[in-house]
């Protein structure tokens, strides 16, 4: 059986300029806030904001499941462009049977941002087939928070 999601592309835009935009999405406290589908949360969320940095976070779902995921970042160029990588369902060694590179742009638009995002899954095993399922759906409710914030900060 083949993946059931490959990539998402998904384009926001959000009434905010963009360094407030890529800053929530750089700055672990921020990004704590409203990363993940609706009612999870993020206990643990470490950046090493640099090329190779680190990415750590362990969302939290609605019952209490902890889904923790790794990751590097590749490319940061403040405040127009992000390129990282992301592994999740890991077996504690090392290895992962999801993973995938997100590529994120910024683009300002009269102080507004059109934000483009294209998630490329590099690799799916069946055991993360439903995650995947939900995967376009996980970045909307995600983005959703993310304008949430956005309108708190503003």
């Amino acid at each position: 059986m083949e993946a059931p999601v490959k990539e998402v592309r998904i384009e926001r835009i959000f009434n905010a300029p963009r360094g407030l935009v890529f800053k929530c999405f750089t700055d672990e406290n921020l990004l704590a806030q409203w990363w993940g589908p609706k009612g999870f949360t993020n206990p643990v969320c470490d950046l090493d904001l640099r090329p190779n940095g680190k990415i750590r976070i362990d969302m939290t779902g609605p019952d209490g499941t902890v889904y923790p995921m790794t990751g590097m970042f590749r490319v940061i160029d403040p405040p127009e462009h992000l390129l990282f990588s992301t592994a999740a369902f890991g077996d504690g060694n090392g290895n992962y049977k999801l993973e995938d590179s997100n590529t994120i742009t910024f683009e300002e638009d009269n102080g507004q941002t059109i934000l483009q995002l294209h998630a490329d899954v590099t690799k799916a095993e069946p055991e993360t087939y439903e995650a995947l399922a939900g995967m376009e759906e996980g970045w909307k409710e995600s983005f959703d928070r993310l304008a949430d914030l956005i309108q708190k900060i503003q």
